[in-house]
């Protein structure tokens, strides 16, 4: 199953659109942040998804190929 690239480019460069780290990118926030949703419930809809998505890189330790792809995309 190839990942598709376009999902993977925008969620690298996906700025947080409300409360305390508004205008953050996701992948820049911390990782206590998502757990917390994690908890409570992740957002309904597409931003809901992408931090669902962004709990998992940060768990699993994957941040840097985040970085990578916002640097060279």
């Amino acid at each position: 199953m190839q990942p598709n690239i376009q999902v993977i480019i925008e969620l690298a460069k996906y700025k947080m659109p409300f409360g305390k780290y508004k205008d953050q990118y996701l992948v820049d926030i911390p990782e206590y942040y998502y757990t917390w949703f994690k908890q409570k419930g992740f957002p309904k809809g597409k931003l809901g998804n992408m931090m669902q998505q962004m709990y998992e890189i940060k768990v699993n330790g994957l941040e840097e190929l985040m970085y990578t792809i916002r640097r060279e995309y």
